[in-house]
């Protein structure tokens, strides 16, 4: 009841907002990091100064960032959801159980947690049983943290885990690698010619879209927030409307229906500009079209 996107729907407007958002973040990169001017040196482009959201998109960049795994990487990530937020019968929803890690020592045996939601180790089980491959893989692995900053850890321990459900060796597949020290690390992607090593800077070549990627997924952070809020707001309105929030069909009949319709986002929005009246007119189209 209080997750982001808990309403029915929610999660076809996640990944939707989440696949817009790396996109954007991709053009992003790609117009500011992407182009040289004279002598060769890095510019911002031209003919993007005008407008960084002109609806044409950058096409003369000169780094290679592939829209394969920038599209396919969001509409991927939670498809999962659904095994494990399954609706109770008023209208609420299960909690979702953790895995991916002890929650205390997960850092390579050090302190660290690398627990996440089921439906996260679930999604790259399954990516792994098709033998998707590891740039694909490791990108929508790194939804729900970036293998930087010190959170390879996290990303190692959600591919073990997903391998685990997979019956698949991660290191065969090469979707991890063990280091000269033994401990399984993610794998250096996509290099041509002579390479350094990183493992001494704690760090292996890390793929631009694992970050955006990452990125890309942090729709959350408004969105649970929102919901929290929108729920105070619209058993205040329910009255209103005929209903209360004590009563058993709270949920199905009027909280649901209002948050697929408008989004817990957008009404949030509406109420940090115009109050809870303008959260009201939403609700008001609802009853005026015969939905509640």
């Amino acid at each position: 009841m209080f997750g982001h996107h808990s309403y029915p729907g929610g999660l076809v407007i996640h990944e939707a907002n989440n696949d817009v958002a790396d996109v954007h973040l991709a053009d992003e990169y790609r117009q500011v990091y992407g182009h040289t001017g004279r002598k060769g040196f890095p510019t911002l482009d031209t003919d993007d100064l005008r407008s960084f959201s002109a609806p044409d998109r950058d096409t003369d960049f000169d780094i290679f960032i592939s829209d394969d795994l920038i599209i396919a990487a969001p509409l991927w990530h939670d498809w999962a959801k659904p095994m494990v937020f399954q609706w109770n019968a008023n209208g609420t929803e299960f909690v979702e159980l953790n895995f991916g890690g002890n929650g205390a020592t997960d850092n390579f045996g050090a302190a660290g947690d690398s627990r996440t939601g089921g439906h996260h180790i679930i999604t790259i089980a399954e990516e792994m049983a098709r033998g998707l491959s590891p740039e694909f893989v490791i990108t929508q692995a790194s939804a729900h943290s970036a293998p930087t900053s010190g959170n390879e850890y996290k990303v190692v321990n959600w591919l073990r885990a997903g391998a685990i459900l997979a019956q698949i060796d991660p290191v065969a597949k090469g979707y991890l690698y063990l280091d000269a020290t033994g401990k399984l690390r993610l794998p250096p992607l996509r290099q041509l010619g002579n390479t350094v090593n990183l493992n001494a800077a704690g760090q292996t070549n890390v793929l631009v879209e694992y970050e955006l990627h990452n990125l890309s997924d942090a729709d959350f952070s408004y969105s649970g927030p929102a919901v929290t809020i929108d729920n105070v707001i619209l058993q205040t309105l329910a009255p209103e409307f005929g209903f209360n929030s004590a009563d058993a069909n709270y949920f199905l009949a009027f909280r649901n229906p209002v948050l697929s319709f408008f989004t817990a986002e957008r009404l949030e929005i509406l109420y940090s500009e115009k109050g809870i009246d303008g959260v009201r007119r939403e609700v008001k189209k609802l009853r005026d079209s015969g939905v509640i």
